[in-house]
């Protein structure tokens, strides 16, 4: 690998280390952008992340509830055995679900910064039809963002209420290892249900937007 590869990975490496600073993202993307790779490139990709770990987290989510449905059928067994299997299910949603916030704060991250790139450039157009054009391409991708972004917080704020509730159903079986829990739990499934069935719909949507996004932004 040439020397000057080797270099510019050190930097990214010890760039990622330095945390979320500005002026450690801003030589973050300088270093990328010297073997080739673009904000825009990079934006692409952390919106494809968020679409694989919103996919993720939908499949733990769906895991949780089907586990629950499990619970209030449950008929002679081993309780004990039945709350750790929940109680992994709740803890691979909550680590999901975080993995879906980082990722969505990266794509901020990346966005911002390209978007004030593109409007500093503006000023150095000397052709007023081709600035013009420009301008117009940085307005519709914006828009198209902001859409995005909207739709991914939507879907993210809903994951928090329903980790709270399936913790609370994981503590309360841990607690009550008994039929009487077992029809307490069942008193909220439906209302969990609802929340995961709409969380689930939330995602799809944002994924679809990521796909649109990425599809408008390909264009520009």
């Amino acid at each position: 690998m040439p020397l000057k590869y080797i270099q510019i990975t050190i930097l990214i490496l010890v760039v990622s280390l330095l945390g979320g600073c500005k002026s450690a993202q801003n030589a973050y993307y300088a270093a990328w952008e010297q073997v080739g790779v673009h904000k825009r490139d990079i934006l692409v990709d952390r919106v494809e992340d968020t679409q694989a770990s919103q996919q993720a987290s939908q499949q733990e989510f769906q895991s949780a509830l089907e586990r629950l449905s499990v619970l209030i059928d449950f008929d002679g067994g081993e309780l004990q055995t039945v709350y750790e299997q929940l109680n992994s299910d709740y803890e691979a949603s909550q680590k999901s679900a975080q993995t879906v916030t980082a990722n969505i704060n990266k794509v901020e991250s990346v966005a911002g910064a390209l978007f004030e790139e593109w409007q500093t450039e503006l000023e150095q157009y000397s052709n007023p039809q081709l600035k013009r054009s420009s301008e117009k391409k940085l307005q519709q991708t914006q828009q198209q963002y902001n859409k995005l972004i909207r739709s991914m917080r939507k879907s993210e704020a809903k994951m928090q209420p329903v980790l709270d509730s399936l913790k609370d159903n994981v503590l309360y079986l841990k607690h009550n290892l008994n039929a009487q829990a077992i029809a307490a739990i069942k008193g909220e499934f439906t209302n969990l249900k609802r929340d995961i069935q709409s969380l689930i719909t939330d995602m799809n949507r944002s994924i679809a937007d990521s796909s649109s996004f990425i599809e408008q932004l390909n264009k520009s």
